[in-house]
C-alpha cells in the first residue's frame, strides 16, 4: 500500500479540498439560486440535527481508528490491525440503525417544537439515510489514514461532490413545485446520493489493498478484542464528547436563534431568512480555508501517533509548528479578502450583498479558527482527547451565554449570534493552545508570531491598495478577479520573503520539485 509523508499526505488532501470546495460553493450557488434565501434557511436548519446524529453514530471512533492503526502499522502488527476493524464496524453499524431510526421518528417532533418550522420535517427525513453510509465510510477512511495513504479518500470526497452537484439541480428543480419544503428534502437526496457512490468507491479500493481479510474468524477476533476496544475507546469516547459538544452546539443554534430574535420582536419568516444569510452565505467562505486545516488535522494524526510510538518528541512538536504555520498562512489571506472584498464577492456569487455586514465583523475573528483544528487533532494524537472536549465545552457554554444575552436584544437581533460565534472560535483556540502548552510545554517562538503580525499587516497594505484600484478603475467582474490574481501574487512573495514555506516542503510539491 502507498504511502506518504506527512507533507505529501497533506498536499494531497489539500488538492482534494480544494477541487470538492471549488464544486462545493457551485452547488451553494446554484442551491440559493434556486431555492432562495428562504429555502437555504431550512436547508441549513435541517444539517446541525444530522451532524449530531451522525456523531453518535460514529462513536468517535475515525481519529481513534487513525491513531491506532498508525502505532499497529509502526510496530507491524496486523492482528491489531484487524481487531481494530473489526471493533468499529460492530459498533458503528449498531448505532447508525438505532440512531437513523431515531432521526426518522422524531423529525416531527423536532421540527415543529425545536425548530419551530414544520417545514423542516421532510428534509429531515430525507437525509436520514446517509446515517450508516457516513458510519460505514468512516471506518475505511479512518484505515487508510492510519495506513497514511491519503488518496483514497481523497479520491472519494471529489466523487461525492461531482455525484452530489449533478444531482442537486435535477431533485431541486424536479421537488420545487410541490413547496420550498420538498425543493429542500431534493437537496437533501442529492447528498445521500453522494455519499453513496463515494462509499461503493471506497469499499471497492479498501477490497483491492488491504493486507488483512476482515470477515475470517470474524467472531474470533471480536472474543480476544476487549484490550484493542479500551485502546479505541480511550480515544473515542473523549473525541465523541468534543465532536458531540460541536453537533449539540449546532443542533441548538438554530433553535436558541429562532427563539432569542422572537423574544426580540423578529417574526419567524425574517429570522429563517437572517439565519439563511449567515449560515448559508458567510460562514461557508469564512471555512474556506479549512479544508486546508482539515487536511493537516487528517494528517497529523497518524503522524504524531508514529513519531510518539517511536518516542520521537522533537518530531512531535515540529509537527505541531509546522500545522500552524501552514494553517495561519492559509487563513491570513483568507482573512484580508473577505474582510476588504465582502461586497463584490457576496453579491457575484449569491446576486445580493445583504451579507456583507456579517462577513466584514467575523472574518478577523475566524482567523483563529483555521489554526484550531490541527490543534486538536495534536492534542487526540497525543491521548488528550480528554483535555480538548472540556475546552469544546467551555467555548460552546460561552458561546451560547453570549447568544442569548444579545440576540435577544433588539438593537443587536442577529448580530448577536455572529457575535457569539466569533466570541467561541477564539476562545476554544486559545484553550488548545494553553493545553499542549500545560502538557507537552509547546509554545509559539515570539520569531513565529511577529512573522504572522508582519504577515497579515503587510498584505492588508497591498490588498487596501488594490482594492482603491478595482473601485476606481476596474469596477466589474473582471477588474475584481484581477485584483485578486494581484493580491495572491504579492502574498506567495510575502510568504517566501518571511519564509513561511521552506525550501524543504517546497521540494515535496511535485510540481515545484524539478524547479529547485
Amino acid at each position: 500500500m502507498t504511502k506518504q509523508t506527512f507533507l505529501q499526505g497533506t498536499i494531497i488532501l489539500i488538492i482534494a479540498g480544494m477541487i470538492t470546495r471549488f464544486l462545493g460553493f457551485i452547488n451553494r450557488i446554484v442551491v440559493a439560486r434556486l431555492m432562495g434565501e428562504e429555502g437555504v434557511g431550512l436547508y441549513m436548519m435541517a444539517l446541525p440535527t444530522l451532524f449530531l446524529v451522525i456523531t453518535l453514530t460514529q462513536f468517535g471512533l475515525p481519529v481513534a481508528i487513525s491513531k491506532r492503526v498508525a502505532e499497529a502499522d509502526a510496530r507491524g502488527d496486523t492482528h491489531k490491525i484487524k481487531r481494530i476493524l473489526v471493533i468499529s464496524i460492530l459498533l458503528t453499524m449498531t448505532t447508525s440503525v438505532i440512531f437513523t431510526i431515531g432521526m426518522i421518528l422524531a423529525a416531527p417532533f423536532i421540527s415543529h417544537t425545536l425548530l419551530t418550522d414544520e417545514r423542516t420535517a421532510l428534509p429531515l427525513i430525507a437525509i436520514s439515510p446517509i446515517v450508516p453510509i457516513v458510519a460505514m465510510s468512516s471506518i475505511i477512511k479512518g484505515y487508510f489514514q492510519g495506513k497514511q495513504n491519503m488518496k483514497p479518500q481523497s479520491y472519494a470526497i471529489v466523487i461525492e461532490q461531482i455525484v452530489r452537484i449533478t444531482c442537486v439541480a435535477l431533485f431541486v428543480k424536479l421537488l420545487m413545485p410541490f413547496g420550498i419544503e420538498y425543493a429542500a428534502a431534493g437537496a437533501m437526496i442529492s447528498v445521500v446520493l453522494g455519499e453513496l457512490v463515494s462509499l461503493l468507491y471506497m469499499m471497492i479500493l479498501f477490497k483491492r489493498k488491504k493486507t488483512i481479510k476482515v470477515r475470517t474468524h470474524f467472531f474470533k477476533y471480536l472474543k480476544a478484542s476487549q484490550q484493542t476496544t479500551k485502546e479505541l475507546l480511550s480515544i473515542a469516547l473523549p473525541s465523541t464528547g468534543s465532536r458531540m459538544i460541536g453537533s449539540i452546539s449546532h443542533f441548538l443554534e438554530p433553535i436558541l436563534v429562532a427563539q432569542t430574535l422572537a423574544i426580540a420582536g423578529i417574526t419567524t419568516a425574517v429570522a429563517t431568512k437572517a439565519y439563511g444569510e449567515l449560515t448559508g452565505y458567510v460562514l461557508p467562505l469564512l471555512f474556506l480555508p479549512t479544508f486546508i486545516t482539515q487536511s493537516l488535522s487528517i494528517a497529523i494524526v497518524p503522524s504524531i501517533s508514529e513519531a510518539e510510538a517511536k518516542q520521537n518528541n522533537r518530531l512531535v512538536h515540529y509537527r505541531i509548528h509546522q500545522s500552524i504555520r501552514i494553517s495561519f498562512a492559509s487563513g491570513a489571506i483568507s482573512t484580508v479578502v473577505l474582510t476588504l472584498f465582502a461586497s463584490p464577492i457576496l453579491s457575484y456569487m449569491y446576486g445580493t450583498d445583504h451579507a456583507q455586514g456579517f462577513l466584514i465583523l467575523m472574518a478577523p475573528f475566524f482567523l483563529l479558527l483555521y489554526i484550531q483544528s490541527p490543534l486538536q487533532a495534536a492534542l487526540q494524537a497525543l491521548d488528550l482527547a480528554r483535555p480538548a472536549m472540556w475546552n469544546s465545552l467551555i467555548g460552546a457554554i460561552v458561546k451560547f451565554t453570549v447568544l442569548i444575552m444579545l440576540a435577544s436584544n433588539p438593537n443587536f437581533g442577529i448580530y448577536g449570534v455572529a457575535i457569539s460565534m466569533s466570541v467561541g472560535v477564539v476562545l476554544v483556540t486559545l484553550l488548545h493552545l494553553f493545553s499542549l502548552s500545560k502538557t507537552i510545554r509547546f509554545s509559539i517562538p515570539i520569531v513565529d508570531l511577529f512573522k504572522m503580525v508582519a504577515l497579515l499587516l503587510t498584505t492588508w497594505i497591498f490588498g487596501q491598495a488594490l482594492k482603491q484600484a478595482y473601485v476606481q478603475f476596474l469596477n466589474n467582474f473582471f477588474g475584481f478577479i484581477l485584483a485578486l490574481i494581484g493580491l495572491l501574487l504579492i502574498y506567495w512573495l510575502l510568504l517566501l520573503a518571511f519564509r513561511f514555506i521552506s525550501k524543504e516542503e517546497l521540494s515535496q510539491i511535485p510540481v515545484i520539485k524539478h524547479l529547485i
